[in-house]
């Protein structure tokens, strides 16, 4: 999985109350986490960490650094005309334990 996720890698998360939401791969920071952020000004999801079997990765890529601030994000977003797919949220149905 660690493959498929990489820095600008637009992904979906799939568990969590932002389950379902689109978010940006910002940096790695080992074999289990990442980190991500929405930006929230786009979509409400917050730079934070995330566990990569918590995510999953989708086919858009977006042209920005490690570590980039989300002004940066946004207008890479924007550059690609990706504003509305960030904004549409996915429905994640409920996983039975």
């Amino acid at each position: 999985m660690a493959k498929l996720i990489d820095i600008g890698r637009i992904i979906v998360i799939l568990r969590g109350r932002r389950a379902g939401k689109k978010a940006v791969v910002v940096d790695i920071i080992d074999e289990n986490f990442i980190l991500i952020t929405g930006p929230k000004a786009l979509n409400g999801v917050k730079r934070r960490r995330m566990n990569i079997d918590h995510v999953m990765p989708l086919n858009f890529k977006l042209d920005i650094p490690r570590g980039a601030d989300d002004d940066k994000v946004l207008e890479e977003i924007k550059n690609k005309q990706l504003e509305s797919l960030m904004r549409e949220e996915i429905r994640i149905p409920l996983q039975r334990l």
